[in-house]
């Protein structure tokens, strides 16, 4: 299963590279700069996040594991004083046998069998100042697509709202993003029935050469739960660098790896998680 995982994350990234190798970065914006801006939810650039995940620990047992990679392209488009960002969730999974979790973004109802395929996919609208003050924020929402393969995700539609807030003062980059999810049709199985809240808070410390501390742990509830096994809270971080290319886009590296301090019986113990952000310019984009 993680063979699988990780041939598809290779596949991912050669066919990313072969597509961008003619494009340049901006050399008129420093690497610390980049960084910062790369660390902006709803920066005005457009991007192609490709995050790895391994979750260990599921199961009745506590013996099994779950591995992901998530595409997270983000496409913004500016109305006057407007962005829009829009960005896609797209999960790939290999999961063993659990009692149902939530996996940050990635909702599952319980699956007796080991599985791999896709999950649901995202789309998230967020609406954010295109020339915004001392404090960023966004709102928008988010709609939930049932296309996963066998039952590693939800047969509903689900939506709900999502709203931000950062700011990046000096060597920082700290904030927080909110959403919820709740069906809207679709299956009239109650074990697809979705009400589920995804609250990350993350900061970051800008270092010299496009080097960083980070800590961005996405804490999750399912409100369908009983009492006692709604949260999932780890706590953790890791380290990141943006390197610029000379012929190639930047592209952003982060390291992360967290514990779950709260957490379902069956959920994962810990996770750790490894992320390429390849930063496109927009002549990319543009005639």
């Amino acid at each position: 299963m993680i063979k699988n995982i990780s041939n598809s994350f290779l596949s991912f990234v050669i066919i990313l590279t072969i597509l961008c190798s003619s494009a340049n970065a901006d050399e008129s914006i420093s690497t610390e700069d980049l960084a910062k801006q790369s660390q902006n939810p709803v920066g005005n650039m457009y991007s192609i996040p490709l995050e790895y995940w391994h979750h260990n620990g599921i199961g009745p047992d506590g013996d099994g594991a779950a591995n992901m990679i998530i595409a997270k392209p983000a496409i913004p488009v500016t109305f006057g004083k407007v962005n829009l960002i829009n960005r896609f969730v797209i999960p790939y999974l290999g999961v063993d046998p659990h009692n149902g979790a939530e996996f940050g973004n990635v909702y599952l109802p319980s699956s007796g069998t080991k599985e791999s395929g896709f999950g649901n996919i995202q789309y998230q609208a967020i609406f954010s100042p295109s020339d915004p003050g001392s404090v960023i924020y966004g709102l928008g929402a988010m709609i939930e697509f049932p296309t996963h393969s066998g039952d590693l995700g939800s047969d509903n539609y689900s939506a709900g709202p999502v709203f931000l807030a950062l700011s990046m003062p000096n060597n920082w980059v700290f904030g927080t993003l909110i959403q919820n999810l709740w069906s809207v049709g679709g299956s009239s199985n109650p074990e697809d029935d979705v009400n589920s809240l995804v609250w990350q808070y993350f900061v970051n410390y800008n270092f010299g050469g496009g080097w960083y501390a980070t800590s961005t742990p996405i804490m999750t509830a399912d409100w369908n739960a009983k009492s006692g096994q709604q949260w999932t809270i780890p706590v953790g971080g890791g380290v990141g660098k943006l390197m610029k290319f000379e012929s190639f886009p930047p592209i952003d590296f982060k390291l992360q790896a967290f514990y779950n301090v709260v957490k379902p019986d069956g959920s994962a113990d810990w996770q750790v998680m490894f992320a390429m952000k390849f930063i496109l310019p927009k002549q990319l984009f543009q005639k």
